[in-house]
């Protein structure tokens, strides 16, 4: 089975950036994504990915984040800029009901 590794988190201040990484151990044919989960809050969508590109974001991360993808490398990244405080989750990637182990970005002054 696939096992899905994401990397990049940590301490931003708001306003700041970051890019966080997914690196599957095999190749992924389904659509990727990214979810975030907030202390007691639900594990929320933030953004998707087609293989062939095509791209989805919850309305509250649009125009700040960016996911992508590289298949060869079998990789999904999400850039995500202008950091806010409400960012502050640990950051999963999935594909298929296979979730990594997740990366804590937290964004605070």
């Amino acid at each position: 089975q696939v096992q899905l590794v994401e990397s990049g988190g940590g301490l931003v201040q708001p306003g700041g950036s970051l890019r966080l990484s997914c690196a599957a151990s095999g190749s992924i044919y389904s659509i990727m994504g990214w979810y975030r989960q907030a202390p007691g809050k639900e594990r929320e969508l933030v953004a998707t990915i087609t293989r062939l590109g095509n791209t989805n974001y919850v309305d509250s991360v649009k125009g700040r984040f960016t996911i992508s993808r590289d298949n060869a490398k079998n990789t999904v990244w999400l850039q995500m800029n202008s950091l806010k405080p409400e960012d502050t989750a640990v950051y999963y990637c999935n594909t298929n009901s296979i979730w990594g182990q997740g990366t804590q970005v937290t964004v605070s002054s």
